[in-house]
């Protein structure tokens, strides 16, 4: 029995096909961290840290403020930037689509139909078509009838003729005759003279450029690290919209701290203003008193407006983060809500959890994948490259003979295309994509240093306000004592009123500190679970 023998070219197309991409291969970089934070920060063990980690995916769950949660929610639902955000992630994937497509061969189908009728005033080259000595046709021609040759050269010219006619109808309409530098065909634009022609045609073209030096395959490699990056650029809008509308919110309900704190300080000093003017109609407090306390009175209430101002504005901040129109959240977020506690202590984990953790980080990484593959896609452009078109069809003067074998007719053309005086060119495009991965990787490690100099600010900001807010809490507790004192001295006429405006106004003060404070710890938690990447569940 005889044995077949393998045919060498599919095996050799094979492994033309099968070649290693040319470029550098990516490997992710190993930037050097340092193993812990900085001393005195309120950051917990990696391994108590490593429990705790889930928690950064809601951390805004640690306020216990169910109003807060619904305001994220609605942000995650509607903002417009994060909608920006998934847009631009589809049309990285549709742009993978695009580039993938190189890979596969490209082809087409065309149909159409062709009527023409040539010039009787074109002279028809029949020596040349026909082989005989030379005549003309038309009806401006002046040669003999014996010039045409015999009627099979006839025949013959007129075969030549309709085909040109044909090729130049089936390649467009119109024939070559139209394109720039005049002419290409001998019989004009509508074929052969005096003759009207018909011609149907149908076809399928197909071009197929092979990958054999990889430079698709970079491509696509480049793609998917795109995607990746804005996958990244999406988690990475996300944590900063979640923080931004928790920092917003804390801001209002800090301002709205302020605000009643000022009403009360105002009716406090109004209820002063009226024993003072009692005093005075009974000769035991002079004018003088009454004016200064009438000022002091009018000066915390000129602090009123601009308080209402800002929390109003705070309020218009917020309806644009969450997509709606400004006065939409007013009446929702006038309802006083006090201060919960805090939590005790932060996931803040080691400096390496960053690389896992911040979106910023994880895309800046994909960049640099990215424009290493590029180097590939680039390098590949100073190799040959192979392709094979080819194209099938039918076509007829006659309807009826359309579908007919013996109306075929095909091609096939395989190619090879080298640059080869365009290499100063191509190695300078190489250079350019050298630097830009060079760029990537600086960008990536200064996201790191940024990310590193975040967290370790945050850490030592929250751990210093809680220390500020216990020393104002003292003093506003004892400011506080003193103004009450004070106002009882003063009533029972032991003190002067410049001791009790005195008192007051340190009291104003302190309390106003507290509150700020309280506020301020609450912005700071917020920008510490933003620095950590906090706000996505991270992949393990």
């Amino acid at each position: 029995m005889p044995v077949a023998t393998p045919r060498p070219w599919p095996l050799a197309l094979a492994a033309l096909l099968a070649g290693c991409a040319v470029g550098p291969s990516y490997h992710a970089p190993k930037p050097a961290l340092p193993a812990a934070y900085p001393p005195g920060s309120s950051a917990p063990s990696a391994a108590r840290a490593e429990e705790d980690a889930p928690a950064l995916a809601e951390w805004w769950r640690a306020f216990a403020d169910p109003e807060l949660d619904a305001l994220l929610a609605r942000a995650l639902a509607d903002n417009r930037d994060l909608k920006q955000a998934v847009s631009r992630l589809r049309e990285a994937r549709a742009e993978r689509g695009v580039v993938a497509a190189g890979l596969w061969p490209q082809g087409d189908l065309s149909a159409g139909y062709n009527r023409s009728r040539g010039s009787q005033n074109v002279v028809l080259p029949l020596g040349a078509l026909a082989g005989s000595s030379g005549g003309s046709a038309g009806g401006g021609s002046t040669g003999s009838s014996s010039a045409a040759g015999s009627p099979g050269q006839h025949a013959d010219a007129l075969s030549a003729a309709g085909g040109a006619s044909g090729a130049s109808a089936g390649s467009g309409g119109g024939g070559g005759a139209a394109s720039l530098g005049g002419p290409q065909s001998p019989f004009g634009d509508g074929g052969l003279p005096g003759v009207t022609t018909n011609l149907y045609q149908a076809g399928f073209d197909a071009a197929w450029e092979l990958d054999v030096f990889g430079g698709t395959r970079r491509a696509i490699q480049s793609a998917d690290a795109e995607i990746a990056a804005a996958a990244e650029g999406q988690r990475a809008v996300r944590v900063s919209l979640l923080a931004e509308v928790a920092t917003l919110y804390a801001e209002l309900r800090r301002g709205q701290a302020q605000l009643d704190l000022t009403r009360r300080t105002v009716a406090a000093q109004r209820r002063t203003l009226g024993i003072v003017r009692a005093k005075a109609r009974q000769g035991l407090a002079n004018t003088s008193d009454v004016a200064r306390q009438a000022g002091v009175t009018a000066s915390t209430e000129a602090m009123l407006p601009a308080l209402e101002a800002a929390e109003r504005g705070q309020e218009h901040a917020l309806a644009y983060l969450l997509g709606v129109e400004p006065e939409a959240l007013v009446g929702e977020l006038t309802a006083r809500r006090a201060w919960s506690a805090l939590p005790p202590t932060v996931p803040a984990g080691v400096p390496s959890d960053l690389l896992r953790r911040r979106p910023d980080i994880r895309q800046a990484e994909r960049s640099v994948a990215s424009a290493s593959a590029q180097i590939g896609v680039a390098t590949a452009s100073l190799y040959p490259s192979f392709s094979l078109t080819g194209s099938f069809g039918v076509d007829s003067s006659d309807l009826r003979h359309l579908p007919e074998w013996s109306s075929r007719y095909y091609s096939i053309a395989p190619g090879i295309h080298w640059p080869i005086l365009e290499w100063n060119r191509l190695h300078a495009g190489i250079r350019v994509q050298n630097e830009l991965e060079a760029q990537a990787l600086l960008t990536y490690e200064n996201t790191i240093a940024q990310a590193l100099r975040e967290v370790a600010d945050a850490l030592v900001k929250y751990e210093k306000e809680q220390e500020r807010r216990e020393a104002l809490a003292r003093a506003a507790e004892a400011d506080a004592r003193a103004r009450d004192l004070a106002d009882d001295g003063y009533r029972r006429g032991l003190t002067d009123l410049l001791s009790v405006l005195d008192a007051e106004r340190t009291a104003l003060a302190a309390e106003t500190a507290l509150a700020g404070s309280d506020g301020a710890l609450r912005t700071d938690l917020i920008g510490l679970y933003k620095a950590l990447g906090g706000g996505w569940d991270a992949p393990r």
